[in-house]
Order: structure tokens, then sequence, then C-alpha cells
């Protein structure tokens, strides 16, 4: 007869009890990975961490898991806004990079125009007649958000730092 001792998870190493042969923190906190227990213990507290899994179903138990693990990390970061600062900082950066992007498409589109009537004041300096000057694509300007330009002019002297 072979006896296998099996660690306990991380969660009752921690709590320094005896890990059930059924112990619901056991899959999704492994005795390898204690630093994943700690802080969500840290944060949320064992209790709720056992009601919240006992709640759901199996299935969505290491979702749940992650998710609390990866709050807690974010909360231990930044206690106030948690995840929800990351976010917000992100979406920041998208518009912030969204205004960038508008100004350089804009900036395109007014050295066309500079190309193009530099072409016909070199094709009318030649000699040549019925100089027609050459207008820009109009393929950059269809997704060109105009009314943004209107919106945001005055935040333009901070992208150029």
């Amino acid at each position: 007869m072979t006896v296998v001792v099996v660690s306990p998870c991380a969660a009752c190493k921690i709590l320094r009890r005896r890990c059930a042969e059924k112990c619901v923190l056991a899959p999704y906190f492994p005795p390898n990975d204690p630093i994943k227990f700690t802080t969500a213990h840290r944060v949320f507290g064992a209790s709720n961490i056992i009601k919240f899994l006992q709640e759901l179903p199996e299935s969505q138990r290491a979702d749940a898991v992650s998710s609390m693990v990866y709050e807690a990390n974010a909360r231990l970061r930044d206690p106030v806004y948690g995840c929800a600062g990351s976010i917000c900082q992100l979406q920041k950066q998208v518009s912030d990079l969204q205004a960038q992007l508008a100004k350089a498409q804009a900036e395109i589109v007014n050295m066309q125009c500079q190309q193009a009537n530099l072409m016909a004041l070199i094709c009318m300096e030649m000699g040549q007649s019925n100089p027609q000057p050459i207008s820009p694509p109009q393929q950059s300007l269809e997704n060109f958000p105009m009314n943004y330009l209107d919106d945001n002019i005055g935040s333009w002297e901070t992208l150029w730092t």
C-alpha cells in the first residue's frame, strides 16, 4: 500500500490549516504559488474568497480567481481606484494618441496641398499652358474627424512635449 503525501494548497498553508480533500481553494491556489493567495487574501479575506467560490459554478471559478488576483494586485498598487484607475489611465492615453493622430492627419493633408500648389507653380514657371494644380487624394480625409479639430484645438500645445 502506497501512501501519497500531498502538499497542502497555498491557501491552507498560509492559513495554517489542514487542507481537506475537497478544499475549494486547492485547484486555484497551488502550493508552489503562495503569492497568488497572499495577495488575494490581503485584499478580499479568505472567508470572502471561499464564500464567493462556493457560490459560483466550477466552470467559472478559475476566471473568478484570476480576476480576484488581478484586482487585488491593482488594489495594492492603487488602494483607491484599483484596476479602474488603470483603465482610466489607458483611456486617457488612447484619447491623447487619437488627438496626436488627428493632428498628424491634418498636417499630412496640409503638406499635400502645399505640394500640389508648389507643383502648379513649377509648371507655371516652366511655361506650360493650362497648369492644373494637383489636388490631394480625398481618401485620406474620409476617416478624418473634422469636428475633433474644432473641439480640441486648445489641447494641441500639450501634444508636442
